[in-house]
């Protein structure tokens, strides 16, 4: 099942449940205590609830009538990096003086985990991503992003963009936050596949970049190309924080175009996760 935040066509804001070509509004005022997205993914039995909450007196709505919003509420959103081998030869190419910190991080027991936004922050689908102004080389970086419980156990999987700028962060490692913590940098959705079962793990991530209507780089990975447990990334990062209202975490990027190549203005990124969907952003670069 999945599930989603909306905007429909009369305006109002609304959890539902998302349909191959429609969506099903859920009553959220039916049981105390569970008002929100994150209060049904924190839930027992998320799918059992959702589904008893459809509202069987409101219509589907065509997905194409709906605006997403991104799939979060007061989650904060972190990140874990060098979780893939491409990504980690990427880190070392594009840094001078760290190199070797990427290298050892790789197959360290302990992973690379940085803070990436707040939820009022994320950019939902549709929207506009940004490239930092004083940044000349800027990329996407498409990842599983993991909804996790207070307990930190996964509750759900949705699609992220993790905007990054290789030249602050290859400049100097201590410059990863500037990197990759600013205005628009990071986008999620537009939907929340349950984790009822957990994803499999030969689920294809797929990465496309249109420039003009043309198509200037597309690549793609799997799931089985991640170094890391999914689950161990979720550990790792609640060993010494609490989370009372859960969080989301980014796995880390498999694709990562060539050095050559940077994003500019009006460029369009499409982030395709095998059975979850597509996450689609415009670009700007003010």
């Amino acid at each position: 099942m999945k599930l989603a935040r909306v905007i429909l066509p009369n305006e109002e804001t609304h959890v539902v449940t998302v349909e191959p070509e429609a969506v099903r509004v859920l009553d959220m005022q039916q049981i105390d205590d569970y008002r929100t997205l994150t209060d049904i993914l924190h839930a027992p039995d998320p799918a059992g609830l959702a589904n008893y909450l459809i509202d069987r007196d409101y219509a589907p709505v065509a997905l194409e009538e709906v605006r997403f919003l991104p799939p979060v509420d007061q989650q904060e959103v972190w990140a874990a990096g060098v979780t893939y081998k491409r990504s980690q030869q990427a880190r070392m190419e594009e840094s001078e003086h760290g190199a070797s910190h990427y290298d050892r991080v790789y197959s360290a027991d302990r992973p690379e985990l940085f803070f990436k936004s707040l939820p009022q922050r994320v950019v939902p689908h549709g929207e506009p991503v940004r490239v930092r102004r004083d940044s000349e080389w800027s990329v996407p970086e498409p990842e599983l992003a993991l909804l996790l419980t207070p307990e930190m156990k996964i509750c759900g999987y949705t699609i992220g963009n993790d905007m990054s700028a290789r030249d602050i962060e290859g400049e100097n490692p201590l410059y990863l936050p500037q990197a990759k913590t600013y205005q628009q940098s990071c986008s999620l959705g537009p939907v929340v596949l349950l984790a009822k079962e957990p994803i499999p793990t030969d689920t294809a991530i797929r990465l496309t970049i249109e420039r003009e209507q043309e198509t200037v780089f597309s690549g793609d990975t799997s799931l089985s190309q991640l170094n890391r447990k999914l689950e161990d990334l979720a550990q790792w990062l609640g060993k010494e924080m609490w989370f009372p209202e859960g969080a989301v975490l980014l796995t880390g990027t498999g694709i990562i175009p060539p050095d050559e190549f940077t994003l500019i203005h009006g460029d369009r990124i499409s982030i395709e996760i095998a059975g979850i969907g597509r996450l689609q952003n415009s670009v700007i670069k003010e």
